[in-house]
């Protein structure tokens, strides 16, 4: 089992910036992706960026050039370093970590308002 602890999140106001972290702990060895999604009120959750064993980035459509998702093997830690953020980014967001099971965890809120 993995367990994912996440931080970070806050009310921020357009064009300001948040680092999300993401911390695995358990049976992380056999990860082999983690990702971050997102879900705001009456939408489905969505992927915002993932990021693979071998350290391949993916990212959404909506996020790109402002959102960059890294990790810190050392921590066993995944960060989401958003920037020029957009009140529709405003959503509660996820970390997500996959073995033959996709793990996720509590969720941490991302308010982005004037």
């Amino acid at each position: 089992q993995v367990q994912l602890v996440e931080s970070g999140g806050g009310l921020v106001q357009p064009g300001e910036s948040l680092r999300l972290s993401c911390v695995a702990s358990g049976s992380i060895s056999r990860i082999v992706a983690m990702g971050w999604y997102r879900q705001a009120p009456g939408k489905q959750r969505e992927l915002v960026a993932g990021i693979v064993s071998g350290g391949k980035t993916i990212y959404a459509d909506s996020v790109k050039g402002r959102f960059t998702i890294s990790r810190d093997s050392a921590k066993n830690t995944v960060y989401l370093q958003m920037n020029s953020l957009k009140p529709e980014d405003t959503a509660v967001y996820y970390c997500s970590a996959d073995q033959s099971y996709r793990y996720w965890g509590q969720g941490t809120q991302v308010t982005v308002s004037s």
